[in-house]
């Protein structure tokens, strides 16, 4: 099906305020250059708003006015501009993806097996020339490598090919142009030299170039490929029915795009409330961590408000349905991921700002090369082959590789430390960044709750209060069964909805849950608020005894501590910013000595806090592992998540930490300090090489062998820097950016709502 086939107006939406809107996947965008002109090239169309392209998904988000252009007119300019579009589905281009990636894997497979096989013959030539090989011979040992040349040349050089043809179809250049030129130069003027029985064919020097070229598409291919698409991540949060109930009633399963506002819906016990709406009826705890970042369940009755995505852990609800499907709490938070995520695509990778000018530069230094050496009276033939030495010998493959090869090698490094890449620019913003900003539940502190006083329980009675807290799924009761170590639950546990759960043993009833069901005076709860504030207490009672409370909370990763004290020498400043108690946050912020601090945020007051330090000229680093997190994680500087945070967290960072230690993030920081600077030094030697490289060639000293050989040495050279890196694997804490002491802005003023 072609452009004008398909019917763009089904893929349009309407905005609030009445712009059109299209996500599109945009094939052939290679680096920062394709980018930047179709971003251009769509600004130039009366109507078109805004026009961004994100870099490492290829998701092209368009707005425009509707009375001044159409669908069909921007899928016409990218066409012109020899690019071509599909509607934007995250299954289908991770698909496209793959294949991608499939097919560049094949294609450097097949290029390296010609390359060794032509390198064998061309050296039986080379040394024949020197020691009198027969002509007989000599042609036979050339027709044989261009009979594996060409068809492998053919293959491999498929990618470059199909690219450089839209640029020259959209009358435009790109890398892929001098590529597939040079390559094609090579192996016609070998051919020619073949049919006249000449010394020399550079057949080898044409594949040769293709494979260290395949190398580095293949390694940037794989860097920028997403692990995990948005909109699956938060299709999986999100239900796709809901149980209505009719006025006589009876209840019925419906699509969530058939509910109304007003409409009252079931929610079952353990099911994720499927819309955003006000209890009606019954009481139950509502786990509202992926919203707010609070991991204790907020007890819900009549009146009080739940949102889409959270789940309900207790017993069945009414709920009044108070917006429709597409205006909830969790479609906000979409919207939020996207746009910053689009915004934060505008960065560009160092590789691809000095590419720009490569395309014209090295036309024209070939151009000129020919045309002087024929002017000079050269024939044509061997003015060609100067020509065809300086494209070459200034072939991209040292730049192509100055940026991947450190990544490749820095993530390697990263993996050890227990760092996870997802995006391939991660590296340069990780060394940039000069403030962190922490989420606190699950990121400074462990994700599951534990009980902090265990220690003051005799063993005995915690004992037997895990083996009842094996009978409940309560998130409390699991944090009792794992610090008492039970693995046989007792039997016949019964369970009063709301309250907790009850068994006899041994004579005895014990009772495992509030403290109203567990008969605590009112005092002794009192006092356990005054002992273990921020925590949650679940009482035990064995009897006639009295009861026993256990406080139940979140503790902060082992090496939080050390590892903040440890940033904050490298000359780092950190936040909290937490969607959590105002009074837990506290909590941790004063044990970590951090003075700036903010909790009960909203996801947009994150990001405004996030925008406020931007403002400020601040590189923030955004740690978090929540739903509420991601918007905030899409529009830092740069994002880290650990990989107990939700999928849709994962899926907006930069990278994810692994293990209950915080140090990752610190060693993450240090590493790509040091990666950072071996790239600068990559794009300074290939810029350097060049300039010493072409002068040579343009005289005519360089003959394509030795230019191939060149520009293989200078991939070469690249590499080895590269891999000078895991020479030391520890990250140093040189060359972070000048900060302002920690806690020098006041958290004060900062949008604050109930969570």
């Amino acid at each position: 099906m072609t452009v004008h086939e398909r019917d763009w107006d089904a893929f349009v939406t309407l905005k609030d305020d009445g712009k059109a809107h299209m996500d599109l996947a945009v094939e052939g965008v290679t680096c920062a250059a394709c980018m930047a002109e179709i971003e251009h090239g769509l600004a130039l169309v009366p109507g078109v708003e805004k026009a961004r392209l994100n870099l490492t998904s290829h998701r092209l988000a368009v707005d425009w006015r509707q009375e001044e252009t159409d669908a069909e007119r921007i899928i016409d300019v990218l066409s012109r501009l020899g690019y071509r579009a599909h509607p934007f589905d995250p299954a289908d281009v991770r698909e496209r993806s793959d294949a991608a990636g499939r097919e560049l894997l094949r294609a450097l497979a097949v290029s390296g097996f010609a390359m060794m096989n032509i390198m064998l013959l061309s050296v039986s030539v080379w040394s024949g020339n020197a020691s009198g090989i027969e002509p007989e011979t000599r042609d036979f040992f050339h027709w044989v490598s261009a009979l594996i040349a060409l068809p492998a040349a053919v293959y491999a050089g498929r990618p470059f090919l199909r690219s450089a043809f839209a640029a020259l179809a959209a009358r435009r250049l790109n890398m892929d142009v001098p590529i597939v030129i040079g390559v094609s130069l090579a192996l016609f003027l070998s051919v020619m030299q073949t049919v006249q029985s000449a010394h020399h064919a550079y057949f080898e020097s044409a594949v040769m170039l293709l494979f260290f070229l395949l190398i580095g598409r293949y390694l940037d291919h794989t860097m920028r490929r997403r692990t995990r698409a948005f909109a699956e991540n938060i299709a999986a949060l999100k239900a796709e029915t809901a149980v209505v109930q009719r006025p006589d009633g009876s209840l019925r399963e419906v699509p969530l795009s058939r509910v109304e506002p007003g409409a009252l819906i079931h929610v079952r016990a353990g099911e994720r409330v499927p819309l955003d709406g006000r209890v009606v009826s019954g009481c139950s705890e509502i786990d509202q961590s992926l919203v707010t970042g609070e991991t204790a369940l907020a007890s819900v009755g009549p009146g009080d408000a739940v949102y889409a995505g959270t789940t309900n852990a207790s017993t069945s609800l009414t709920v009044q349905v108070t917006v429709a499907s597409g205006a909830t709490l969790l479609d906000e938070v979409t919207r939020l991921l996207e746009t910053a995520a689009q915004a934060r695509s505008r960065y560009v990778q160092l590789a691809d700002r000095v590419a720009r000018l490569y395309s014209p530069v090295v036309h024209l230094a070939a151009l000129l090369t020919f045309a002087g050496w024929y002017l000079l009276g050269a024939d044509w033939q061997h003015a060609l082959v100067i020509a065809i030495s300086v494209l070459i010998i200034t072939c991209p493959c040292a730049l192509g590789l100055a940026v991947p090869a450190v990544q490749v090698v820095t993530s390697g490094l990263l993996f050890r430390a227990g760092v996870l890449l997802h995006s391939g620019d991660a590296i340069e913003r990780l060394a940039e960044a000069d403030t962190i900003v922490f989420d606190k539940t699950g990121t400074l502190t462990l994700p599951l709750p534990a009980v902090s006083s265990a220690g003051d329980i005799d063993l005995a009675v915690l004992q037997l209060a895990g083996q009842l807290a094996l009978a409940s799924r309560h998130p409390l009761a699991g944090a009792l069964a794992r610090a008492s170590g039970a693995a046989v639950p007792l039997e016949n546990v019964r369970e009063t909805p709301g309250e907790g759960i009850a068994a006899t043993f041994e004579g005895r009833e014990l009772r495992l849950g509030s403290a109203r069901f567990c008969g605590m005076a009112e005092d002794a709860v009192a006092d356990f608020v005054r002992r273990h504030p921020g925590s949650s207490l679940i009482a035990f009672r064995n009897g006639d005894a009295p009861a026993v409370p256990f406080a139940v909370g979140q503790r902060l990763r082992p090496d939080a501590v050390e590892t903040v004290a440890r940033l904050r020498r490298e000359g780092y400043r950190m936040a909290i910013l937490s969607g959590d108690r105002s009074a837990p946050v506290e909590e941790v912020a004063r044990e970590l000595a951090i003075e700036d601090w903010a909790g009960e945020l909203t996801p947009t007051a994150k990001i405004a806090r996030l925008e406020q330090l931007a403002g400020e000229g601040r590189k923030v680093l955004m740690a978090g592992d929540g739903l509420n997190d991601a918007p905030a994680l899409a529009a830092a500087h740069v994002s880290i998540s650990p990989v107990t945070a939700v999928h849709v967290a994962q899926a907006a960072a930069d990278a994810v930490f692994l293990g209950d230690r915080l140090a990752p993030v610190a060693d993450a920081l240090g590493h790509a300090r040091r990666a950072h600077r071996a790239m600068v030094q990559n794009l300074r030697f290939s810029v350097l090489y060049n300039f010493v490289a072409v002068p040579f060639a343009v005289a005519g000293f360089v003959t394509p062998l030795w230019a191939a050989l060149a520009m293989s040495s200078s991939s070469l050279v690249v590499t080895l820097n590269a891999l000078r890196l895991r020479l030391s694997r520890q990250p140093d804490a040189s060359a972070v950016p000048a900060v302002a002491p920690a806690g020098e802005a006041s958290a004060e003023g900062l949008e604050r709502k109930a969570a």
